[in-house]
């Protein structure tokens, strides 16, 4: 299983809606949103997330989704 770890903090950038569609549609990724994941300048650069703790950015939420997805299979 695949783990995707979200920051909360990141939400702004619309990260909400890359987590629900990947609950929705991914079985074998297990979601986790915490407070803080430590990468505070990426966080206010732009959407992003820990995929197996490698770093994930993207322009967009849609471009982040497809990023992740393109990881995880």
């Amino acid at each position: 299983m695949v783990e995707v770890k979200f920051c909360e903090n990141n939400f702004v950038h619309g990260v909400e809606e890359v987590i629900t569609k990947l609950q929705e549609n991914n079985e074998n990724a297990k979601v986790i949103v915490e407070s803080c994941l430590g990468y505070c300048g990426d966080c206010a650069e732009g959407p992003y997330a820990l995929v197996n703790d490698e770093l994930v950015q993207a322009d967009s939420a849609d471009e982040l989704y497809e990023a992740i997805c393109e990881i995880i299979g």
